[in-house]
C-alpha cells in the first residue's frame, strides 16, 4: 500500500510508519536516518535488524534495553566469547527474541567483526565504503517508492555473509542502511528528510 507523509499535531510532517506512538515518533525523530559512524553502534543495530527478521522493528525497538543488558551493551569482545552455557542462559531470557539461530549468529558476527577491526580496514569504514563514505538522498515521495533491496544492499549483503556474518540478507542489510544514514529515506515531504544528518538533530543515546 503506497502511503505519503502524514501532518501531526504538532504541525510537523513525518513518514507515515510511527504512527501516533510517541516512543516510534521519537525514534524516527532523532535516530532513524541519521548517519551512524561508531563501529559498535554499527554492530549492535545490524544484529538488531537481524533479529528483527520475521517481526515488526517496534518488538525490536521495545526491547532494545533488554537486549543491551542481555549482550552485554554489544561489546563484540564479549559477545565473540560466549560459550553454550551462555546462549542457553539466552534462551531463557524472556526479555529478548529467544531465536537459537539468531542468538549463535550474533556470536558468529562478533567474531567476524572483531577480524575486520583487527586486520583492517575498521567496520565503519569497510561499510560507509560502499557508498563512498556519505549518505545517498533519496527523493520519494511515498512508501510505494522505496526499495526492499538496492544493488548496494545485495553487494553489502554478499561481502558480509562471506566474512562469516548471519543474518545479512539484502533486506535486512538495506533497513540497516536506512536506519543508520547510509540512505536517506524519509520521505520528501517529511521535517527529517532535509535534516537528516544535521547538527541540530539530536544524536544517538550512546550506550555507557
Amino acid at each position: 500500500m503506497s502511503r505519503s507523509a502524514r501532518l501531526h499535531p504538532d504541525g510537523k510532517m513525518r513518514c507515515p510508519w510511527p504512527g501516533e506512538d510517541p516512543f516510534y515518533i521519537a525514534y524516527h525523530d532523532d535516530e532513524w536516518g541519521v548517519p551512524e559512524y561508531d563501529d559498535r553502534a554499527l554492530y549492535e543495530k545490524l544484529i538488531l535488524d537481524g533479529f528483527q527478521a520475521g517481526l515488526s522493528w517496534i518488538t525490536i525497538l521495545r526491547k532494545r534495553e533488554n537486549f543491551r543488558k542481555a549482550f552485554d551493551d554489544f561489546q563484540p569482545e564479549k559477545i565473540a566469547r560466549y560459550n553454550a552455557k551462555k546462549v542457553h542462559a539466552l534462551m531463557n531470557d524472556a526479555g529478548i527474541v529467544r531465536n537459537r539461530a539468531k542468538i549463535e549468529g550474533t556470536v558468529a558476527s562478533a567474531k567476524s567483526y572483531l577480524e575486520i577491526m583487527e586486520k583492517g580496514p575498521g567496520f565503519s569504514k569497510f561499510l560507509w565504503d560502499f557508498v563512498d563514505g556519505k549518505p545517498k538522498v533519496n527523493q520519494f515521495k511515498t512508501t510505494a517508492s522505496v526499495p526492499a533491496s538496492t544493488p548496494v544492499s545485495i553487494k553489502i549483503s554478499k561481502e558480509l555473509g562471506s566474512r562469516g556474518f548471519k543474518f545479512v540478507g539484502p533486506t535486512i542489510v538495506y533497513a540497516f542502511m536506512q536506519a543508520t544514514g547510509m540512505v536517506n529515506d524519509h520521505l520528501v515531504a517529511c521535517h527529517c528528510h532535509a535534516t537528516c544528518g544535521g547538527t541540530h538533530r539530536k544524536p544517538r543515546l550512546k550506550v555507557k
